[in-house]
């Protein structure tokens, strides 16, 4: 997804066989790049839940739990219907709720923009979905 360790300009030429110079590379990622407007990617559902988790001082197992929801919900279709924020918080939520912790807090509303009435429907079609897979999370509990 994001390259760790890029390839040099030098590789880029060697790749193409020299049939570009480091200059024509050059100019062409740049004309790509102002094609996108620098528009490259786009926030993740795991990006929201890392930096909601986070505000939440999450625990281990909360941070777990959150983790395995969220990648349950790649498996649905019927949950494209919502942004990956809104995927993120539901997966939040679900957590400290399995944790008995307040489902929701001011700091994740500061975080999130979310009210915890926006999100209880999210995490109710998450859990619905779930429960309709019979997904089981025996494993997560442990």
């Amino acid at each position: 997804y994001e390259e760790i360790y890029p390839p040099s300009l030098s590789d880029l030429v060697h790749i193409c066989d020299g049939a570009y110079n480091d200059r024509e590379i050059l100019k062409m990622e740049v004309s790509i790049l102002k094609t996108l407007k620098y528009n490259m990617t786009v926030p993740s559902a795991h990006v929201f839940l890392v930096r909601y988790l986070k505000a939440g001082h999450a625990s281990r197992r909360i941070v777990q739990y959150a983790s395995y929801i969220l990648d349950s919900t790649l498996q649905h279709y019927g949950l494209l219907e919502y942004l990956p924020s809104q995927l993120a918080a539901a997966a939040v939520m679900i957590a400290r709720a399995k944790e008995q912790r307040h489902t929701w807090s001011p700091t994740l509303l500061k975080y999130t923009s979310y009210v915890e009435e926006d999100v209880i429907p999210v995490a109710r079609t998450i859990l619905s979905c779930m429960k309709g897979r019979g997904n089981h999370v025996d494993a997560v509990e442990r």
